[in-house]
Formats: C-alpha cells, structure tokens, sequence
C-alpha cells in the first residue's frame, strides 16, 4: 500500500467481497482464522496495511474480527456505543482512509442495540439518561424520527435506519471521506448484523459498484 493518497492494494469493491466471504464462513461454522499466528503476528511489526475500517457498535456480542473471519491487520475497528459519530470517532475514519488508505468503511449495526433502544424509550417517555449517556441518546433520536417518517417503530426496524443515517451523517460531516469517495478510492457500506444468524447483510452504500 502507498503513502497518503495513493493507491489501496483492494478497490472498495473487491474489499467489500472479502469481508462478505469471510461472513459467509461465520455464517456456516467454516472459519478459517486467518493471519492469527506468530508468523503474521511478526510482520506486522513494521506497519499495518488493513483492506477494511469496521466503526461499529461496541456492544460485547459484535466482534467484527470474529464475525467477518479475518485476523490481525486486516481490519481497522472504530467503536463507540450506538455507532454515534464524535470528534474522535470522525477522527480515526479520516486517519484510516486519508493516511492508511482504506479503500472500505464499514458501518456496523446490529439488532437488538441498547442505544437504539434506550433512544426509543428516550423519545417516547421524553426521560433522558444521566451523564454522557445522554448525548449519545441525544445523537441517536434524529434516526428515531427519521425511522417513524417511514412507519417504523420497532427496535430492528430502527437499527436499520441509524445505520442509513449514519452512513449519509459521515459523508456530510468529513470533507475528507466525501472526497475519497468521489475519487473513488474508498466505499461507505452500512451493515446491520444478525445476532441470531450472524448474517452481516447491507442496507446502505455509498461508492460500491
């Protein structure tokens, strides 16, 4: 992989098509684990080159290095809780496609989401959570709405529409990822996850063929 602005070794697409495989063998109890061992351990000493960033929710149960069968140095994870876009989160996506060259940004939902619950019962009891659970609730109401616009109300339902959200929210507010875009040097895919099946299945994209 090149320096800043130069050519991924993967375009979004074929990048896209490897976590799908790998997901695929999760999915059906084939995994390979790869580049797990002390041999790729070692030659990661020098840099990373990931074909993939995963900022996805922090909720114990969506490991994206499990559930998407890759290993050390594949993918670059950002999570925070509800996948909520922050300074900091926004941050680390401009630094993996601008400096690492991430041809992929993966956005990861998935079903059953505290967050997206707890800004469900936020909205409709007008109770806000104390401390900092709040902004993230408050980050998270706008995909409520967006999501009752369309005669959704359940948490699933709304899951997905966070995850829509989300993915046109990164591309408004980054200049930077807009940008590579455009250029076509890196793709925006929103996922929600199946906890049940484990099934990672799009429902958004921006820049894939």
């Amino acid at each position: 992989m090149e320096s800043e602005h130069g050519k991924s070794a993967l375009t979004p697409q074929q990048a896209w098509e490897k976590l799908t495989n790998g997901n695929q063998r999760f999915i059906l109890g084939n995994t390979q684990h790869p580049n797990q061992d002390g041999a790729r351990r070692e030659s990661l000493v020098a840099g990373q080159e990931p074909f993939a960033v995963i900022f996805g929710c922090s909720d114990s149960r969506l490991a994206a290095e499990i559930i998407f069968d890759v290993g050390l140095g594949d993918v670059f994870v950002v999570r925070t809780a509800g996948h909520v876009l922050d300074p900091a989160s926004l941050g680390s996506l401009e630094f993996a496609v601008d400096i690492l060259n991430i041809p992929l940004i993966v956005i990861l939902g998935h079903d059953s989401c505290g967050a997206v619950t707890a800004a469900i019962d936020a909205k409709e009891s007008g109770n806000m959570p104390k401390g900092f659970v709040r902004d993230l609730v408050e980050h998270i109401i706008p995909s409520v709405f967006a999501a009752e616009r369309s005669n959704i109300t359940d948490v699933n339902g709304t899951v997905v529409e966070h995850v829509k959200q989300t993915t046109s929210r990164l591309v408004d507010l980054s200049s930077i990822i807009e940008t590579a875009i455009a250029e076509g040097r890196t793709a925006v895919a929103g996922v929600a996850y199946k906890l049940a099946e484990g099934e990672a299945q799009l429902v958004s994209s921006m820049g894939l063929e």
